[in-house]
C-alpha cells in the first residue's frame, strides 16, 4: 500500500467508470481525461479498466510500502520521486520507502498516477471510482492508506512513449445534440466563431462557459444526458457535462462532445479557452 501524507487539492481513485445503472440515475464516473489514463495502463500492462488516482491542479505526497511500478501521465505537475524530478509518460521503478511528491502546474490541469496492477480499492457497483455518496468518499483525506499489489520484478516491454501536443488542443470535435435545430442562425454563428472561456464553475460535474449565446424560450421534457452532453440554459449559458453529471436534464442539448473532446476539455482550467468544431 501507501500512504497519502498530503491529499493535494482534488485526488480521487478513478477507473474507467460505472456502466448500467444509468437508468438508476447513477453517473457513469470514472476518469476525465480517459487518454491520458488508459496511456498509463498501457505503458504498466494493465488491463485497461485497472484503477489510477487521479490528480487535479495539485498533487499529493506519498510513502510507498512495497516495491511497484508506477507511470505518470496527464497534467504535467512537477513530479518527484525522493527529491529527484520525473518525467511523464515513462515506466518508473519505486521502492519500499519511497516517496512520490509534485510541484508546480506546468500544463494541463489533471493528471493520473497508474501503478502495475492496478489500485485495489472497493468495488461499489461494478467500480472502484469514487462518487459521493455513492462512495465513502468524495476524495483522498490525509492519512489515507491506498491499497495495491507488489510487484518488484516487471519488465516492461516498453518504458517510454512520446505526447504530441494533447495538452495544448483547445478545439474540440463536437457533433449536433437532439435539440441543435431550436437554435437560430446567429446562435449557431456565434457556436461556432466563438472563442469560449472556462468560468470558474468547472469540476467533475461540469463545465460552465463564461460567455453567453443570446438566449431562448425553448423548454424541453427532461431528457437523457451524457457526459459531453452541451446543455443551452434560456440565459443563453453553456454547460458542458462531464463525468459525474447528472443522467437527466431539462435544458435543451444542442451539441455531444466525442470522447477526444472530453478527455481535451478535462485538462483545461479556469480562463483556458475552447473552440467547437462540427464534425
Amino acid at each position: 500500500m501507501f500512504k497519502v501524507s498530503n491529499p493535494g487539492f482534488f485526488t480521487t481513485v478513478q477507473d474507467q467508470g460505472r456502466f448500467g445503472y444509468r437508468n438508476k440515475g447513477v453517473p457513469v464516473s470514472g476518469v476525465m481525461d480517459s487518454i491520458s489514463a488508459s496511456r498509463a495502463n498501457s505503458l504498466l500492462e494493465n488491463v485497461p479498466t485497472a484503477a489510477l488516482l487521479e490528480i487535479t491542479m495539485t498533487g499529493p505526497k506519498l510513502q510507498f510500502d512495497e516495491n511497484t511500478f508506477i507511470c505518470l501521465t496527464g497534467a504535467e505537475l512537477s513530479p518527484k520521486l525522493n527529491a529527484q524530478a520525473l518525467k511523464n509518460d515513462t515506466v518508473i521503478e519505486v521502492r519500499k520507502g519511497d516517496i512520490l511528491s509534485f510541484g508546480k502546474l506546468i500544463k494541463g490541469f489533471r493528471a493520473y498516477m497508474g501503478i502495475k496492477g492496478g489500485i485495489k480499492e472497493k468495488m461499489v457497483l461494478d467500480s472502484q471510482s469514487y462518487y459521493f455518496p455513492l462512495t465513502q468518499h468524495k476524495y483522498i483525506k490525509e492519512n489515507t492508506q491506498i491499497h495495491f499489489e507488489a510487484a518488484p520484478n516487471f519488465a516492461p516491454k516498453i518504458t517510454e512513449l512520446k505526447m504530441h501536443g494533447f495538452l495544448n488542443e483547445s478545439h474540440l470535435e463536437v457533433q449536433k445534440g437532439p435539440e441543435f435545430d431550436m437554435l437560430n442562425k446567429n446562435q449557431i454563428d456565434d457556436l461556432f466563431s466563438k472563442e469560449f472561456t472556462v468560468s470558474k464553475n468547472n469540476d467533475r460535474m461540469a463545465y460552465q462557459l463564461a460567455e453567453n449565446l443570446e438566449g431562448h424560450s425553448h423548454e424541453i421534457l427532461t431528457s437523457a444526458t451524457l457526459p459531453g452532453t452541451v446543455q443551452f440554459t434560456p440565459a443563453g449559458k453553456l454547460i458542458i457535462l462531464m463525468k459525474d453529471g447528472q443522467t437527466t436534464g431539462g435544458y435543451p442539448r444542442v451539441l455531444q462532445l466525442n470522447e477526444k473532446a472530453v478527455c481535451i476539455l478535462a485538462q483545461k482550467k479556469f480562463g483556458d479557452t475552447i473552440k467547437f468544431n462540427q464534425v
